[in-house]
């Protein structure tokens, strides 16, 4: 059996024009690492809404992936929630295993 470590993955969906602004955040956190997804239809509290056919990115969203040590994870959710206090997003946590730990560093104390 292949050994596996205990992780958090936090998914951040954003609006796109506020992307730049979570990644700086996130970089001023010293997140490790994290991968970018478009979002291309949702349906939530405001109704259904798809991105085929916008002209623009105004109204697009995208999903950021990042999968971290617990140790960060408090540092890296204060960074997401100062950029989502102003713009539209939601945020999950979950806990998740992987094969390669030294992927995911823990922060410095």
């Amino acid at each position: 059996m292949v050994e596996r470590f205990s992780k958090k993955k936090v998914e951040v969906v954003i609006e796109q024009p506020a992307l730049n602004r979570l990644l700086d955040a996130l970089n001023r956190a010293e997140c490790a690492g994290w991968s970018i997804l478009p979002v291309n239809a949702g349906f939530g509290r405001s109704g259904a809404w798809e991105a085929l056919g916008m002209v623009g990115t105004a109204s697009s969203m995208a999903l950021v992936i990042m999968v971290l040590d617990d140790s960060n994870l408090d540092s890296v959710l204060n960074a997401v929630s100062g950029v989502l206090s102003r713009h539209i997003g939601i945020v999950t946590v979950t806990d998740c295993e992987v094969l390669r730990p030294e992927r995911f560093p823990k922060q410095d104390t």
